[in-house]
């Protein structure tokens, strides 16, 4: 008997903008194939933001669990089921998975043909659920590039996702006119990140930080420990704009996002990282290996309701940089 999700009326998909979330509503769509797409962020859902888009018909998808969906579709162990979870109204899929994909996989694929993803979802795997090598992660491979690419423009993610949906290959969309020229960018791009993130890193007590605030450059974890090496055993990259808030065109709240040195801990990190990422945001949160916060405003070691200033971003790291060391 096919899952009870398959049954569900969705008109709408809410998720991640990440390689993650583009895979998994791309599956989706070949079930539900008119439904629109949505893509959101974890600190603007939880932040109220796309509450007038949510209800009884969307499925919300590799991010936080919203009370008004109709589906919940995630593998954060912060958005794990507990046992007081109530809501008769809400079909809540969650695995421990390697990425909401898989999860997403599994379901359709008892309804629907997505062996022709199967290649891709190894990968999906291994790059969101911190398997993948060093080598891996800096070569060339179709699918190590679909993720660079995806993410920065809610355009582009959605060509990608509808084109995996009709099932083109990896190949094909990347080969594209529209793709291909934002590959090119992209490359030009990471050589401008590299560069900067080398000359901003900083490795202390074994914990990797990249101060990348107001400089419009983002970066994961696999990127700043290659470049860090067996030095660290974690990282944590601040990026986003002090004073932004969600929503604001072509800026993101200043954030800090950690990552465990999956280069060198293949097996997972030596410290649990979501109690950095909650220490200060109650909407922290993420893997014990990667996770993520927004800065907060601090007096005294304490969290206080006011707009975030570049203080609060030595304060907060301050506050982990002591957590860490206690690990």
């Amino acid at each position: 008997m096919p899952h009870p999700a398959l049954s569900l009326e969705i008109h709408r998909i809410v998720t991640d903008s990440d390689l993650d979330g583009v895979v998994t509503a791309a599956i989706l769509r070949r079930w539900w194939k008119d439904s629109e797409i949505i893509f959101g962020h974890p600190g603007a859902l939880r932040a109220g933001m796309l509450d007038e888009v949510i209800d009884r018909n969307t499925a919300v998808c590799d991010l936080p669990r919203h009370s008004q969906c109709g589906l919940s579709i995630d593998h954060h162990q912060s958005n794990a089921p507990i046992d007081d979870d109530d809501n008769s109204e809400m079909v809540v899929v969650w695995k421990p998975t390697p990425s909401a994909a898989r999860i997403a996989f599994d379901l359709v694929g008892e309804v629907v043909d997505v062996s022709d993803l199967s290649d891709l979802m190894e990968w999906v795997d291994k790059l969101d659920g911190g398997s993948v090598s060093k080598e891996e992660f800096l070569s060339d491979h179709p699918v190590v590039w679909l993720g660079r690419i995806i993410g920065g423009n809610d355009i582009i993610s959605l060509e990608i996702l509808e084109a995996l949906s009709r099932g083109d290959s990896v190949e094909q969309i990347l080969s594209s006119e529209n793709i291909s020229s934002v590959v090119a960018e992209k490359r030009d791009y990471l050589t401008r990140a590299n560069s900067i993130i080398e000359d901003r890193l900083e490795v202390i007590d074994r914990l990797a930080v990249v101060r990348l605030e107001d400089m419009g450059v983002r970066s994961n974890g696999y990127r700043v420990t290659a470049l860090a090496g067996d030095e660290c055993d974690a990282c944590m990259v601040i990026h986003g704009d002090v004073g932004a808030g969600f929503g604001e065109e072509d800026s993101y709240p200043v954030s800090a996002s950690f990552y465990t040195n999956s280069f060198l801990h293949t097996e997972g990190g030596i410290f649990d990282l979501t109690q950095l990422a909650t220490r200060f945001d109650p909407d922290g949160g993420g893997h014990a290996n990667a996770c993520g916060c927004r800065i907060q405003p601090l007096e005294n070691g304490q969290r206080v309701e006011r707009k975030v200033i570049d203080g609060d971003i030595d304060d907060n790291i301050r506050e982990w940089l002591k957590m860490w060391a206690n690990r």
